[in-house]
């Protein structure tokens, strides 16, 4: 008999465990409590404008091919991948970095712009490389178990963890301009950490842009969503919107299925978890108990920054740069403002999206659309955003026309749309506004991040940055990838590796 395997959440990491099950003959079906498919990963809509709601940038494309071809699906029938180069410009108060992923270019631009830090850029693409191969196996596999760390490839790729060393203290080792290693270390921010925080194994993270490039789906990357949903209906899956989901329904510590918030009951034979998991454990789990020994684990935990977020529709078009990043003056204090003393910055770092420079079909013809982020602190800052959200986005337009080229924003205003970490907790149950799910410390990865196969019930397994292994597209879909090949291998229906 077909065994039936329910999904709660129609993000990145739902849909893509949902199409792998279905493509291997399983009856599968994702249920959604938005009207749209892809949570984070989705499309904001308005008057001929789409806006991407949450990531902007693709790397490592070929693990999304991997998935589409798992299924015997080419992923270029479904997505037209168009190379961002430059991949960003990165703006500091003396001097723009444009870095490409084509070596040559970004290391005569070093020369030019730091000089005698150019075979430091060398020396890290040679070392970081090494890093990520003995690190990709261990992130690839599932860490359900302390024995885990005694395997071979975990034993190998020790020595490459910089167990001793923070992000920025890599960085330290290679460069000696502030601003390049701040270049090579914002990446953090994908995490929602600070540099100075941040486990140095994620030095990866630049590595990965510099090597495999930034990358835009056309129509943005809201379209990876949409097309994986459209592989699970082609294999006979079925993905439902605008049905939130009440309660996951258990009974002696075992999922049997989940009750939606219109009375009907749903059951099934194993269920996984996209929604965000500390979302997760303290609303959707029927059993009291579980509840409060899950809230209690919970509490000790540690929550990555928020973002505020500003979609803004241009009556005309600005010939820039598709992705910049606009440095705090004092950055460090910056992120220190957001990490630790979770207070508002008169000076944040700022990103902008302006994609209309590499695809006219996102807005109205002589128009464009930006995407403005500011990372800020989680809700347990208990800021009061409906007092601080409009004074916040007038000092974003104002350090955008003082720091940038984007002169005379809001003269050109149609319309803008704001989002704050209070609505990132309301409207789109991410806990505490911690859009980048649990912090990625040392104590929080592997073994000791939830693990895909849920410890606490049986029949229930999780996908998504809150588990292993992490935050950012390439790693929730490689959480994927190991969910499914874990609930397939439970399931005796033999290995599925790629």
């Amino acid at each position: 008999m077909t065994k039936h395997i329910v999904v709660v959440g129609a993000g990145p990491g739902g849909l893509a465990s949902a199409m792998l099950l279905a493509g291997r003959g399983y009856k599968v079906e994702v249920y959604e409590k938005q009207p749209y498919v892809g949570g984070r990963t989705s499309a904001l809509k308005r008057d001929g404008f789409t806006f991407d709601r949450g990531p902007t940038f693709l790397s490592m494309p070929y693990i999304l091919e991997e998935l589409f071809d798992a299924v015997g699906r080419k992923l270029s029938d479904y997505l037209d991948l168009i190379r961002v180069d430059p991949m960003y410009e990165l703006r500091f108060k003396d001097v723009v970095f444009s870095p490409s992923d084509d070596f040559n270019s970004t290391f005569e631009q070093i020369r030019t712009l730091f000089p005698g830090d150019e075979e430091g850029y060398k020396r890290f693409m040679i070392d970081t490389k090494r890093k990520m191969q003995a690190l990709l196996p261990v992130l690839q596999n599932r860490h359900g178990s302390l024995l885990d760390y005694a395997r071979w490839r975990t034993i190998k790729a020790l020595p490459e963890l910089s167990l001793n060393q923070t992000l920025y203290e890599v960085l330290d080792s290679y460069f000696s301009d502030e601003r390049l290693k701040l270049s090579f270390t914002f990446q953090s921010k994908y995490l929602g950490m600070s540099p100075w925080e941040c486990p140095g194994a994620f030095s990866i993270l630049s590595y990965m842009e510099h090597e495999y490039g930034v990358w835009h789906p056309r129509g943005g990357l809201n379209q990876i969503s949409e097309a994986m949903a459209e592989v699970i209906e082609e294999y006979g899956g079925k993905v439902h919107t605008n049905t939130p989901v009440k309660q996951i329904l258990t009974k002696n510590a075992s999922v049997y299925g989940l009750e939606l918030e219109d009375g009907e009951v749903i059951e099934c034979d194993e269920l996984i978890i996209n929604a965000d998991f500390a979302y997760a454990m303290t609303e959707l789990l029927s059993e009291s108990h579980l509840k409060q020994h899950t809230k209690a684990k919970l509490d000790k935990k540690k929550y990555s920054c928020s973002s505020f977020m500003m979609y803004v529709g241009l009556d005309t078009q600005y010939d820039l740069a598709h992705h910049t990043v606009i440095f705090s003056d004092d950055y460090k204090r910056n992120v220190e403002e957001i990490t630790k003393s979770k207070t508002l910055s008169a000076d944040p770092s700022i990103y902008v999206q302006n994609p209309i420079v590499t695809d006219p079909s996102l807005a109205p013809e002589g128009k464009s659309g930006l995407y403005i982020l500011a990372p800020v602190p989680n809700n347990f800052s208990l800021l009061d955003w409906e007092k601080h959200k409009h004074e916040f986005r007038d000092l974003i337009y104002e350090i955008l026309e003082q720091k940038s080229e984007f002169k005379d924003l809001r003269e050109h205003i149609v319309f803008e749309e704001l989002l704050t970490p209070d609505d990132w907790q309301k409207n789109h149950n991410i806990y505490q506004g911690a859009t980048f799910n649990l912090a990625h410390n040392l104590g929080q990865m592997m073994y000791f991040r939830p693990h895909n196969q849920f410890q606490e019930l049986d029949h229930c397994w999780l996908v998504g940055g809150g588990t292993h292994p992490g935050s950012g597209l390439p790693t929730i879909f490689e959480s994927a990838r190991i969910t499914a090949n874990s609930l397939m291998d439970a399931d005796k229906k033999g290995l599925y590796r790629l």
